[in-house]
């Protein structure tokens, strides 16, 4: 089964990484690439973004005269989904072990972020009580 993993991190009016030094950086990148690799390579991922920042979102929809497009998402917000991955596992277990990993990524100094881990199944067609 597919699971979306989203992370949502930082208030929206925050800048990552600010205050990190470049070493606590290349640790956090590192600790990312090695997972995303394992992951590559034991067949479970099937894709990772990272997001840019809110302020660069454009909220898109149709109005009356066509295609209505406005500036950002809601500042008032106090987290933003900064970024994803999509994985195929066995349970919903093992989702939540994967999640667990990414919501321990290295922050400053090496100690582990615990950033909120959103995992959802996808669906790969309509519900069957919709059928």
């Amino acid at each position: 089964m597919k699971y979306i993993l989203m992370m949502n991190t930082m208030t929206a009016g925050s800048q990552a990484f600010t205050g990190w030094s470049k070493e606590d950086f290349e640790t956090h990148c590192a600790y990312f690439a090695g997972l995303t690799q394992e992951l590559r390579e034991s067949g479970e991922l099937i894709s990772t973004e990272v997001l840019t920042f809110p302020d660069q979102a454009r909220l898109v929809g149709a109005g009356d005269d066509g295609m209505l497009v406005t500036d950002g998402v809601f500042s008032e917000g106090k987290e933003f989904l900064a970024g994803y991955c999509i994985v195929d596992v066995p349970s919903p277990e093992r989702a939540y072990a994967i999640a667990a990993r990414v919501s321990a990524a290295p922050g400053p100094g090496g100690a582990p972020l615990n950033i909120p881990i959103e995992v959802r199944p996808v669906l790969s067609g309509p519900p069957p009580e919709m059928l």
